[in-house]
């Protein structure tokens, strides 16, 4: 099967794609992409072979013409992440008032002219609660209305497939043909369970991705600590914490360095020795050496391997723009999860 990768960042759908097809022989063959951030398109060509696909760039641009849809490839899946800042906690969920909840309709005409078998989307999970679950629900019909007789959503999180992190996120499925399957989080991650041979990175905490030894750069200033460390101010209370075995949900900010009650952080006592300062007085912590991840630590959360971020690094992409890619990335595993439940489990391809 062909798919088309929308808001691909640095490729968290195909790459799961790509092991897919490797470990299960199933044809799965990107034809086109579409991303606009820069960085991230250098991280994406660095590591993946775009030989004969069509870069769409400006997605909203690009399908504003049917001339540019014809020139696609005939494919089967469309798949992306499509941007979720309108519909973040983080944001002033704004929603389909926001152009960036708005850019989910400019795929309607690649639906209009390509007519596509499925979709299969990703979104922040809070956007089934926002606005009162009518945005959602406007999606939803937005996509019964042009022939899915398939339209289920399920919310999955990356800690249930083999990457310690937290990271909910809601996914879309859509099919032309009514299916009969139970699109529940339970029976994907009881799937996953039983797959063996597969070729994806699976860690059981955060101690099998940290690196002994990093450059000095990645420690807390002691002019900073106090402060990324500390139990909130006067007007912002928090509970911080560090060395969790569960590391809190990647974001695509956090090389500011968030607070510790937000961003991950790690003691050298818990990296070299397993002695984790989880709850240990601020008092004592404030003299510990502690650091926050690498970018390729982060990746690694993500599910990508060390040949991704050394291509990436060869490419000359940031650690900025790294930690940023990896905060807005896609869990390779769980989209393996989702995509080996579909497709190979149930086998509604056919």
């Amino acid at each position: 099967m062909k798919y088309i990768e929308l808001f691909a960042g640095i490729g968290g759908f195909r790459k799961a794609s790509e092991l897919l097809s490797q470990d299960f022989n199933i044809p799965l063959e990107c034809v086109a992409f579409s991303e606009i951030d820069p960085y991230a398109i250098k991280t994406y060509k660095a590591n993946y072979d775009i030989s004969g696909e069509t870069e769409m760039n400006d997605i909203i641009s690009f399908a504003d013409s049917d001339r540019n849809i014809k020139t696609l490839q005939n494919f089967d899946i469309l798949m992306g992440g499509f941007p979720c800042q309108a519909f973040s906690l983080m944001g002033k969920q704004l929603g389909f008032e926001d152009e960036r909840g708005t850019i989910l309709f400019s795929i309607k005409n690649i639906i209009k002219v390509k007519k596509p078998k499925f979709i299969v989307l990703e979104n922040v999970r809070h956007l089934e609660k926002h606005n009162t679950g009518k945005t959602l629900k406007a999606i939803l019909s937005f996509f019964r209305r042009r022939g899915y007789k398939f339209v289920e959503t399920v919310i999955l999180d990356t800690k249930e497939f083999g990457l310690p992190q937290r990271r909910s996120r809601i996914f879309i499925v859509c099919s032309k043909r009514a299916l009969d399957i139970e699109l529940s989080s339970e029976k994907i991650v009881e799937n996953f369970n039983t797959i063996r041979n597969h070729s994806l990175c699976m860690y059981n905490n955060v101690l099998d991705i940290l690196d002994k030894q990093v450059d000095e750069k990645y420690y807390l200033s002691e002019k900073i600590k106090h402060t990324i460390l500390a139990d909130g101010s006067k007007n912002f209370k928090s509970k911080s914490q560090i060395d969790l075995d569960l590391a809190r949900t990647l974001t695509a900010t956090m090389v500011k360095m968030h607070r510790a009650c937000q961003d991950n952080y790690y003691s050298d006592d818990y990296i070299q020795k397993g002695i984790s300062h989880k709850n240990t007085e601020k008092e004592i912590l404030y003299k510990k050496p502690v650091r926050k991840l690498t970018p390729k630590e982060a990746l690694m959360l993500q599910g990508f391997d060390y040949n991704f971020f050394k291509n990436a690094k060869k490419a000359e992409v940031s650690d900025h723009q790294l930690y940023k890619q990896a905060g807005n990335g896609l869990s390779i595993n769980t989209m393996y999860a989702l995509l080996h439940y579909l497709f190979v489990y149930k086998r509604i391809q056919n």
